[in-house]
């Protein structure tokens, strides 16, 4: 682990002629349950001749940053608990501002790049990414390269507002207004209709937050420091344990998506195997191959006398086109549902359908979602009750186009991960650099199970 040196903290201002909304936004139920979960946290690798001055590529980030405020004006806010009505809001003043971290680091910018499949270094990784309230930037000179950080609370945004604010800023920083986002974001709650409304998301606060305005949650020491300084909420440690995880980064490229994607229409066809819905989309291809991989990388954990028992894939759908009314593409907040897929271990450990079972359960996840988008918006009511060494989970998606939208001006990120995955059996997507293909992050608690999933992974994509 290098060491990382802060050299300057400063606030980047909202514009004085940005319109913002008149009244403190008060987070809706889907929103209000993230209030006591982890932050969205994401690393952004660049290097190459393209590079500017350190100095000149500081002086880009933070005036357009300023510039992309004046859209995005609530990020600069923070998070209060409203006593008189028992909400939390997203709240703003006129001295608030986005924190913008620069520091510097000894650490290799191609080590910390890496490469595929090869092991992160977590410990630096963390280091490099802002603890922040809102939204904020950490922009790291490392040796040979920049990192520049991104955190944002997932109880204001979720993967996909994250890179729609990432795509208006690298946009700004470059000078290309042809090709930021074509609408502004909308942060109207009211987009989002829920049964029960605001006292729905009182109700969720008062279940995953009960102490309001203190927020207990598994933070570590500087974590907590810095949460308590600077949001309106108190975070409070609950014995934080750091895990010696080992994600690691694999990509499919498209060429593997198609063969991957014919191999399991091929075996769903065979006798006895379980029928697909449809023809499998790369989302659906690509977490089907995980779950299988994962599961088989770990036989301890399921013996031939208990390969009966279910093994379960979680993972979010988008839901702002599914609701009645359609939340819209433009509305900026955390706008999941959850999605549990299971099959019996021996459906992927023993069979030799075992993806087409995999794609079979996972479309049936997401039928379900789409038949009731409301229905799946309490995430813990999905997982609670689900024995972790039998749970998967899987954020992001092969639709985010990290790569292509965080060109600051200087191209593409050599590599773009997020921080923290730091859970047995965690994996995160999103869309190649190049190409058509998925990116995928994978975290395995034991090294064995990760060199164990390495080989199947890389020897089913061979097929």
């Amino acid at each position: 682990m290098s060491p990382v040196r802060i050299v300057d903290v400063s606030y980047v201002a909202v514009p004085a002629d940005a319109a913002l909304p008149p009244d403190p936004i008060k987070l809706n139920a889907m929103e209000a349950q993230w209030v006591a979960r982890p932050l969205l946290q994401h690393l952004l690798f660049f290097d190459g001749d393209q590079l500017p001055p350190f100095d000149t590529a500081l002086h880009s980030l933070k005036s357009s940053l300023a510039a992309t405020l004046a859209a995005y004006g609530p990020l600069a806010g923070k998070l209060v608990h409203l006593a008189d009505t028992g909400d939390v809001a997203i709240s703003w003043s006129a001295s608030d501002g986005v924190r913008f971290v620069v520091a510097e680091s000894d650490a290799d910018a191609r080590r910390l790049a890496g490469g595929d499949e090869e092991e992160h270094d977590v410990r630096t990784s963390e280091r490099l990414v802002p603890e922040v309230e809102m939204s904020a930037t950490r922009l790291e000179e490392v040796l040979g390269g920049l990192a520049v950080g991104v955190t944002v609370h997932h109880g204001v945004a979720d993967g996909r507002s994250l890179w729609i604010f990432v795509e208006a800023w690298a946009a700004a920083c470059r000078g290309d207004t042809r090709t930021a986002p074509a609408a502004p974001p909308v942060f109207d709650r009211s987009r989002v209709s829920l049964p029960g409304g605001e006292e729905l998301a009182r109700s969720v606060l008062w279940k995953y937050a009960p102490s309001l305005p203190v927020v207990r949650i598994n933070l570590t020491r500087s974590t907590k420091k810095f949460w308590q300084k600077q949001m309106n909420l108190i975070y409070t440690t609950l014995s934080p344990r750091l895990r010696n995880v080992h994600p690691v980064l694999f990509t499919l490229d498209a060429g593997h998506i198609e063969r991957l994607k014919q191999s399991i229409v091929r075996l769903s066809e065979a006798r006895g195997a379980p029928p697909l819905l449809r023809a499998p989309s790369t989302f659906v291809a690509a977490i089907a191959l995980i779950w299988t991989c994962s599961v088989r990388c770990r036989p301890l954990i399921f013996p031939s006398d208990d390969d009966e028992d279910d093994v379960f894939l979680f993972f979010f759908a988008d839901v702002r086109s599914r609701l009645d009314p359609p939340a819209g593409a433009d509305y900026f907040g955390a706008c999941l549902a959850g999605c549990l897929a299971r099959l019996p271990a021996r459906e992927l450990i023993h069979s030799e359908h075992a993806l087409a079972a995999a794609a079979s359960a996972v479309q049936g996840a997401i039928r379900e979602v789409a038949e009731d988008p409301v229905g799946g918006w309490d995430i813990m009511k999905i997982v609670g009750g689900i024995p972790r060494d039998r749970f998967f989970n899987v954020s992001g998606s092969s639709s985010f186009r990290a790569y292509e939208v965080a060109d600051f001006g200087w191209g593409r990120p050599r590599r773009t991960e997020p921080v923290r995955m730091n859970k047995d059996g965690q994996v995160a997507l999103v869309r190649a650099r190049h190409g058509d293909g998925v990116q995928v992050t994978v975290a395995l608690l034991e090294r064995a199970h990760m060199d164990a999933f390495k080989s199947e992974f890389l020897d089913r994509i061979a097929l």
